[in-house]
C-alpha cells in the first residue's frame, strides 16, 4: 500500500514537472533574454534574471493557489479550462514546432520595443515570456485535477523547481547558446513543441470526455 502510494506520487510529480517545464520552456527564452540584455553588464544581467524569475515564479504560485477560487468566482469548470487551455497550448506548440517564439509569449514587435526599457524583468521577461497564459492555465488545471494535499504540494514543488532551472538557464544563457548553438536550440524548441502538443491533446481530450460524460 505504502509502496503503491510512493510510486503513484513519484509518477504524479514527474508528470507535473514535465508539464510545467515544457510549457515554460526555459531554453527557448534564452535567445530572447540575450537579445534584451545585450547592452547590460554581467551583474545587471544576473539581477534582471533573478528579478524576472522571482516574479514569474510568484505569479505561477499565486494562480496555482487561487486558481480554483477564480474559476468558482466566474462559474468556470476545471474541464472547461482544460479544453481552452489545451487549445491555447496547442497553438503555442504549433509555433514551437516551427521553431518560432510563441505569439502567446511575446511578439517580435514587443521584443523590439523593449530594447530600451529599464523594467524588462517585469515585461516582457517575467510576464509573459516565462509565465504567460499557457503556464497559468496549466498550473490551475493541475491543481484542480487533485484534492490530495500531498499531490498539490508536489505541484508547487514542480513550479519552484522549474523556475530554479529557469534561473540557472538565464545565468548561463550565453554559455548555453554557445554550447548548443542556434541550430541546436531550434531542434530543442521543436522537441519541446512536440511534447507540448501531446500535453495539449491530452488536456483537451480529457476535458471533452468529462464535459460530455463519454467514459
Amino acid at each position: 500500500m505504502v509502496t503503491e502510494m510512493i510510486t503513484e506520487n513519484i509518477g504524479f510529480f514527474i508528470y507535473t514537472f514535465i508539464s510545467i517545464f515544457v510549457v515554460v520552456n526555459p531554453i527557448s527564452g534564452v535567445v530572447t533574454f540575450i537579445s534584451l540584455t545585450s547592452k547590460m553588464t554581467h551583474d545587471e544581467k544576473n539581477e534582471i534574471a533573478k528579478k524576472s524569475v522571482a516574479l514569474a515564479c510568484l505569479i505561477a504560485l499565486f494562480f496555482a493557489l487561487t486558481g480554483n477560487m477564480i474559476l468558482k468566482l466566474f462559474s468556470i469548470s476545471v474541464d472547461s479550462l482544460r479544453v481552452a487551455g489545451g487549445l491555447l497550448l496547442f497553438s503555442i506548440a504549433f509555433d514551437m514546432m516551427h521553431a518560432k517564439v510563441s505569439r502567446e509569449s511575446i511578439t517580435d514587435e514587443e521584443i523590439s520595443q523593449s530594447q530600451e526599457r529599464t523594467d524588462v524583468w517585469v515585461f516582457p521577461i517575467g510576464l509573459p515570456l516565462l509565465t504567460g497564459p499557457g503556464t497559468i492555465s496549466t498550473v490551475i488545471v493541475l491543481m484542480g485535477s487533485t484534492e490530495a494535499i500531498g499531490q498539490r504540494i508536489l505541484i508547487l514543488v514542480s513550479i519552484i523547481l522549474t523556475f530554479v532551472l529557469c534561473l540557472f538557464g538565464l545565468f548561463f544563457s550565453r554559455r548555453i547558446h554557445k554550447f548548443i548553438g542556434y541550430n541546436g536550440m531550434l531542434v530543442f524548441t521543436r522537441l519541446m513543441g512536440l511534447l507540448l502538443a501531446a500535453l495539449a491533446v491530452n488536456l483537451t481530450s480529457k476535458g471533452l470526455i468529462n464535459i460530455f460524460n463519454l467514459t
